[in-house]
């Protein structure tokens, strides 16, 4: 942000560790979220009887700090294994914020470099591992919608999945790219587009994916447009009437 306000293109060493790290932690911390979220939507869908008993607030909490916890100490993991090697190709790098691949890039070290890739692999099983449960999740769920007799209760079943089915097929398929796409189809200007799909939209999309299905936002949303839409036609008629006098 700094950057984008004063128009520089330069960060510290600190700097670029700190953010590589809170980068990591965050994008690690929404997936393990998301997946938890698929859960609630299993149990709410597949299993309503054994809700309250399967998702108390305690059973939650428990989940959401196993979430924030494993989020930081892969953050932590990768942003010292990085930062630990000797940088020797320069210090430019090929993207907008301070990414693993990029940072690796300019190292020198081999061995370094094989023991962070094998972080890399392990993080990614543990992806994997949430990727399939997801798979596995929505498998139950949509066999448990298409069983419901009513076409309401269908279309109500899917319309709570559906918001979280997109942000987690957004979010996987261009992380996924990032960070699995051959060499040869890399540049510059594709990783970055790539990851502004993965690090831009998805959280940029959450808020109102999520939020338009409250229907006392639609309701708020609703009537703050009509208010503003009834005072643009107020501005405008008073405006006519000051030129016609």
């Amino acid at each position: 942000m700094h950057n984008s306000l004063w128009d520089t293109t330069t960060i510290s060493y600190m700097g670029c560790a700190a953010q590589l790290f809170f980068f990591f932690f965050f994008i690690l911390a929404e997936f393990y979220l998301l997946t938890i979220m698929c859960y609630d939507r299993y149990v709410a869908i597949c299993k309503p009887l054994h809700y309250g008993t399967l998702l108390g607030s305690r059973a939650c909490a428990h989940m959401a700090a196993a979430a924030w916890t494993a989020g930081f100490l892969n953050a932590l993991l990768h942003t010292a294994s990085t930062f630990s090697l000797p940088l020797c190709q320069g210090n430019a790098l090929g993207q907008f914020f301070c990414e693993i691949p990029h940072v690796l890039k300019l190292s020198c070290s081999h061995s370094g470099y094989l023991r962070e890739l094998g972080l890399i692999g392990v993080t990614a099983s543990l992806s994997f591992s949430c990727f399939v449960f997801i798979v596995f999740s929505y498998v139950q769920i949509f066999r448990a919608v298409l069983r419901i007799p009513s076409e309401q209760g269908r279309h109500k079943a899917f319309s709570t999945c559906l918001p979280h089915l997109t942000v987690v097929s957004l979010f996987i398929s261009t992380a996924t790219f990032a960070y699995l796409k051959p060499p040869s189809i890399s540049s510059p200007s594709l990783d970055l587009v790539v990851s502004v799909l993965y690090s831009v939209v998805p959280p940029a999309l959450n808020p109102l994916i999520y939020s338009l299905r409250n229907q006392e936002l639609r309701d708020a949303l609703r009537k703050m447009m009509t208010t503003c839409f009834l005072r643009s036609n107020k501005l405008h008629l008073f405006f006519c009437r000051t030129l016609i006098v």
